[in-house]
């Protein structure tokens, strides 16, 4: 029985590399109905995207998300960094599926901006080659961490993720990662909105932040490459959902098999877009 949801962000999934884990996403979505889905960023990666290798697994995260805007929800398809290239059909709509590069949503007597958050990053904004670079590298270091908890799994140990442990003890990319959610969380105040939500630094959080000017709450989705996690809003209240917490639960039935997209089909849009 699939669960309804008012509300549902993920981003950061990455389709199209090998990173992405399409298999348990396609499970989650599978077990939800939700009103509206909002896509936020970093959905394909253009960037990485290669003819030889988009898995039929990925395609069928595509055909859920146009199954989803065929049916009663409402999807919203921020754009990201990695998949910019969707930028040129801001506004564009079809049924009730619509892309965008920010979206402000009323809940009740409070309002939630969600935006994608690469606007943040310097690196996306003046050294795009560095930061497509880092992209590749980033993909390469899960594809060795796959093999690596591939074989700790074997040998009855838990996971480990190299990403991980980098961001947690880099002085760097923890100053980054706080500086970001500082830099959302004040300017949310500024515009006078009660929740931030953004995606970019694979980093699922929630917490609230009081200044001097006002409170609000930051929500970060995460990603589909090591968290798994989403974002559910539902009968008033946020939850970080992860899959890792329901998997046990979480089966293929219902999985729809739509035959209205197929990979020609998919891959002469995605070659005209880039």
């Amino acid at each position: 029985m699939k669960r309804n949801v008012d509300l549902v962000v993920i981003s950061d999934v990455h389709l199209g590399t090998y990173g992405c884990k399409a298999k348990e996403l396609a499970r989650y979505l599978n077990s939800i109905q939700p009103k509206m889905l909002v896509l936020n960023g970093d959905i394909i990666d253009v960037w990485q995207f290669k003819k030889s290798y988009f898995p039929k697994s990925h395609l069928k995260i595509i055909k859920k998300i146009i199954s989803f805007a065929t049916e009663n929800t409402e999807v919203y398809y921020i754009t990201g960094n990695h998949d910019e290239m969707f930028r040129k059909f801001r506004d564009f709509q079809l049924g009730k599926l619509k892309v965008c590069s920010k979206l402000c949503v009323d809940l009740g007597d409070q309002k939630a901006w969600i935006f994608h958050g690469d606007v943040f990053d310097a690196s996306v904004q003046h050294s795009k080659w560095l930061a497509k670079l880092g992209g590749k590298g980033y993909d390469l270091l899960i594809m060795i961490n796959n093999i690596v908890n591939w074989g700790l799994a074997h040998m009855g140990k838990e996971k480990y993720s190299f990403s991980k442990k980098i961001k947690n003890n880099v002085k760097k990319a923890v100053k980054y990662i706080n500086d970001f959610e500082h830099t959302a969380l004040e300017l949310a105040i500024e515009n006078n909105f009660d929740y931030v939500i953004c995606g970019h630094i694979h980093q699922p959080q929630m917490r609230n932040y009081t200044s001097k000017k006002g409170s609000c709450t930051y929500l970060n989705s995460g990603d589909w490459i090591e968290n798994l996690s989403a974002l559910e809003y539902n009968n008033g209240k946020w939850e970080i959902f992860y899959f890792e917490d329901h998997k046990t639960v979480l089966t293929d039935e219902g999985a729809e098999e739509m035959n209205d997209l197929s990979y020609s089909d998919f891959l002469r849009i995605i070659t005209q877009v880039s």
